[in-house]
C-alpha cells in the first residue's frame, strides 16, 4: 500500500491544483574542482566561480551587464586630481564568523593585498595604491599614485574582496566572507556546499542552500543533467549536446558571452619561440574556425589578438595572423627554421584538450611536431603559470580586460616588451575616455604584430540549467556563478 500511496497522492495533488512548493536549493555543476577557496591568494577562475558574490565581496562588484556596481561602498567619490578615492562603507555588515565589518577590514585586506610578500595572484590591481587610510569606521580613503580612472572597476575584481584579519589565515580551506552565503563543507573531489546567511545585510537569500557538484568528464556532465543530479550547469562542457538538452522543456540552454580569450600561449623568452618568425608561422598555421567547430561544436568568437570582441575598444586584428599553411610554411624555411618540436601542455577544460589535439595537427602539416601533455589543474598552474616550464599551452584568460598582463615581466609566457610596459603605463595615468581607447588600439595591434600568443577564439558562455530555475547570469563578465538573485518558479 505505501508504494501505491505516494505515486496516487501526487497525482491527487496536481489534479485539484493544490500548490506545490518551491524548491530552496540548487546544485550546480562546474568542470573544475578549485585549488583552494582563497580568491586574494589563487590565480584558478574555480575559485571565484563558488565564491565571488556568494561568500566574499569588495568595495564593488560586477554586475551581470559588466557593469560596476556598488558592493561593501555604498557610494564613492574621487578628487579633482583623481588620485583620491573616499568610499563610503555600508553600515551593520558583519562577516559570517560574527565579527563586523568596518573600515579597518578594508585597510587590512588592501595593504594585505599589496604587500611585498602578497601571494595574490592579481597583485599589479593594487601596485598603484600609495596610502590606504582610516578616516572613519565608515570611510576609507585611498590615495594612488597616479590617477586612474579604472580604480573602481579594479576593486570589483575578486582578488580585492574584502577579509578580516581574524580569519585571513584559513581563507584557503575556510572562507569567511560578508556575502549571503556561507560555507558549509568541502568534500575535496566532489563538492562545495554554501548555505544561506541569515542574517546579510542585504537580505536573506532564496536558496537556503548551494552545492557546487565537480564533473570535468563531459559525457557525465550530460549524465548529470538528464538525471537531474545538477539543476545548473552555467558553463556546460559538452556543447555537442546542447540541441538535445534545448529540445527537452525540462531544461533551457543559456548561450552569452564571456571574458575569456582563449589563445595558445607560447613561452617567448624560451627558444626557439623567442625567435618571433617562428610564433608568426605558428600563428598562420593555426585554423581557428577549426578549432571552434572540432573542440567548440561551433560556439565562439575568433580573436586576433587578447581583447573580447564585445568591448567597445575592440580590434579587428584577426588578419594579421589568418590562417595560411603555405605562408607558415614559408616564413619558416626562410628564418631557416626546420626539425621544431614542441612541448604542448594542456589543462584539464575541453576547449584545451579537444583544441590541443587540432592545433597539434595543424601544426605538423606545416612541420611542427608537438609533444602533449595532459595536466591536472594544480600541475599546470605549478609547471605552466608559475615554473614556467612549457613551450605551448591552451587556456582561457577570463579576467575581465586584461591585457595589462602582458606587461608583466614575470608573467607565465614572458613577453613584457619595454615599449609595451611604457604604453600600459601610460594607459593606467589616462582617464580621458577618448584617450584611453586610442592606446588600447595600440595595445592591441603591437601584441598581434608581435606574434606574442596563438589568438584563437572567445569563450562562448554555453550554459544549461532546469527551465523552473531564473536568475543566473547569461554573460560572463568575471568569473562567477552569482547565486544572490538565482530561485525557483513554479
Amino acid at each position: 500500500m505505501k508504494s501505491l500511496f505516494k505515486p496516487a497522492f501526487a497525482a491527487l495533488l496536481v489534479s485539484t491544483g493544490m500548490a506545490w512548493a518551491a524548491p530552496d536549493a540548487i546544485t550546480v555543476g562546474m568542470v573544475l574542482e578549485p585549488p583552494n577557496l582563497d580568491p586574494t591568494a589563487g590565480a584558478a577562475a574555480a575559485i571565484d566561480e563558488v565564491v565571488y558574490a556568494n561568500v566574499f565581496e569588495g568595495l564593488t562588484r560586477f554586475g551581470a551587464d559588466g557593469a560596476v556596481l556598488p558592493g561593501l561602498a555604498e557610494a564613492w567619490e574621487v578628487s579633482a586630481d583623481g588620485r583620491i578615492w573616499t568610499f563610503f562603507l555600508r553600515s551593520d555588515v558583519k562577516f559570517h564568523d560574527g565579527t563586523t565589518f568596518d573600515a579597518y577590514d578594508v585597510e587590512f585586506s588592501l595593504n594585505r593585498a599589496r604587500a611585498e610578500d602578497s601571494t595574490n595572484a592579481q597583485k599589479p590591481l593594487f601596485a598603484g595604491i600609495d596610502l590606504v587610510e582610516v578616516f572613519e569606521l565608515g570611510n576609507i580613503v585611498i590615495t594612488l599614485k597616479e590617477p586612474d580612472g579604472a580604480f573602481p572597476w579594479k576593486m570589483a575584481w575578486g582578488d580585492a574582496v574584502i577579509v578580516a584579519p581574524e580569519s585571513a589565515a584559513t581563507l584557503a580551506t575556510n572562507p569567511v566572507g560578508t556575502g549571503p552565503f556561507v560555507f558549509s563543507e568541502w568534500v575535496q573531489g566532489d563538492h562545495v556546499t554554501l548555505t544561506a546567511n541569515e542574517d546579510y545585510w542585504g537580505g536573506k537569500p532564496a536558496l537556503a542552500r548551494a552545492t557546487f557538484r565537480f564533473i570535468s568528464d563531459p559525457t557525465a556532465a550530460f549524465a548529470a543533467m538528464m538525471a537531474g543530479d545538477v539543476d545548473a550547469f552555467p558553463n556546460f562542457p559538452a556543447p555537442e549536446t546542447l540541441p538535445l538538452l534545448a529540445a527537452d522543456p525540462r531544461f533551457k540552454v543559456i548561450v552569452g558571452s564571456t571574458e575569456g580569450e582563449t589563445i595558445l600561449a607560447m613561452n617567448n623568452k624560451l627558444a626557439p619561440l623567442d625567435n618571433v618568425k617562428l610564433r608568426e608561422a605558428i600563428a598562420h598555421a593555426i585554423n581557428r574556425q577549426d578549432i571552434i567547430d572540432g573542440a567548440m561544436f561551433g560556439y565562439g568568437t575568433p580573436i586576433g589578438t587578447h581583447f573580447a570582441p564585445h568591448n567597445p575598444d575592440y580590434v579587428d586584428l584577426t588578419g594579421l595572423s589568418a590562417y595560411n599553411q603555405e605562408m607558415a610554411k614559408k616564413i619558416l624555411a626562410d628564418a631557416g627554421l626546420s626539425g621544431i618540436k614542441l612541448r604542448l601542455a594542456l589543462p584539464p577544460p575541453t576547449y584545451a584538450r579537444r583544441g590541443g589535439e587540432i592545433i597539434a595537427a595543424q601544426l605538423r602539416a606545416v612541420g611542427i611536431e608537438t609533444e602533449i601533455s595532459n595536466l591536472e589543474w594544480a600541475q599546470w598552474l605549478e609547471q605552466v603559470f608559475r615554473g614556467k616550464d612549457f613551450d605551448l599551452t591552451i587556456v582561457s584568460h577570463t579576467e575581465p580586460m586584461d591585457i595589462d598582463i602582458y606587461s608583466r615581466p614575470d608573467y607565465y609566457f614572458q613577453y613584457a616588451r619595454p615599449e609595451f610596459v611604457a604604453l600600459i603605463d601610460k594607459l593606467k595615468g589616462t582617464t580621458d575616455a577618448t584617450a584611453r581607447s586610442e592606446l588600447l588600439r595600440q595595445a592591441q595591434e603591437m601584441i598581434a604584430k608581435d606574434y606574442v600568443n596563438g589568438y584563437l577564439f572567445q569563450l562562448a558562455k554555453t550554459g544549461v540549467a532546469n527551465a523552473k530555475l531564473v536568475g543566473l547570469w547569461e554573460n560572463s563578465p568575471t568569473q562567477a556563478n552569482d547565486l544572490t538573485a538565482v530561485h525557483w518558479v513554479d
